[in-house]
């Protein structure tokens, strides 16, 4: 039986033709299209996340510095401040009112929270743990938006207690935003999300990622 070869076909690595390439071009469009929204999304949730930690970073900055906005020079947590007594000791209305009272200004209360504010804004800002970060950032959103109670119409002395929305409150976005975040594995653009997922520890428990 003979074997008949091409006279201009040789042996080894052959290349695809552009007459190939051309042919399948009609779909590529639609891969570019999708590629370039896939890659839009990315980096919209990068900047997302980015900025959602520097909210949690700078409140501890503050809070710890005194750097002269939220918490006024002298009076930072290295000064002897406490972080939770103002806030917590104004509480005015809520079921929790009362407990907020007492623990304001508590070491224990000070110390957890400040760390919860580091925490979620190193996890963010870095783009690791941020399932971790989603938990520990909705505690904390909870406790807060318990604590200004927005259903109410008026506070305990009965004064107005010009809540703007009865449910949806700032509060309650950032707890939806930061369960987006780790939802969508947002660390992996601009961040070191994919670093940490490849970490053995993480490989072995994903709820660290």
């Amino acid at each position: 039986m003979a074997v008949h070869e091409h006279p201009h076909r040789r042996p080894g690595l052959h290349l695809p033709s552009f007459r190939a390439l051309r042919t399948a071009s009609p779909a590529e469009p639609a891969l570019a299209e999708a590629t370039g929204t896939h890659a839009v999304a990315a980096y919209a949730l990068a900047s997302l996340r980015l900025l959602t930690g520097f909210v949690f970073l700078w409140a501890f900055l503050d809070k710890t510095f005194g750097l002269g906005y939220a918490t006024q020079s002298g009076k930072g947590w290295i000064d002897g401040g406490s972080p939770t007594k103002g806030f917590l000791g104004s509480v005015a209305v809520g079921p929790m009112e009362s407990t907020f009272h007492a623990w304001a200004g508590d070491a224990w209360a000070d110390w957890l929270f400040m760390l919860g504010l580091l925490g979620i804004g190193v996890a963010l800002t870095a783009g690791v743990a941020l399932r971790l970060a989603a938990v520990a950032g909705t505690v904390t959103m909870a406790l807060m938006w318990i604590a200004e109670w927005p259903p109410a119409r008026h506070l305990s002395d009965g004064s107005p207690s010009m809540s703007t929305n009865p449910f949806a409150e700032y509060h309650l976005v950032y707890a939806v935003v930061m369960v987006v975040l780790a939802a969508t594995a947002a660390g992996n653009t601009l961040g070191l999300g994919r670093f940490w997922a490849g970490l053995p520890l993480v490989r072995r428990s994903p709820w660290l990622r």
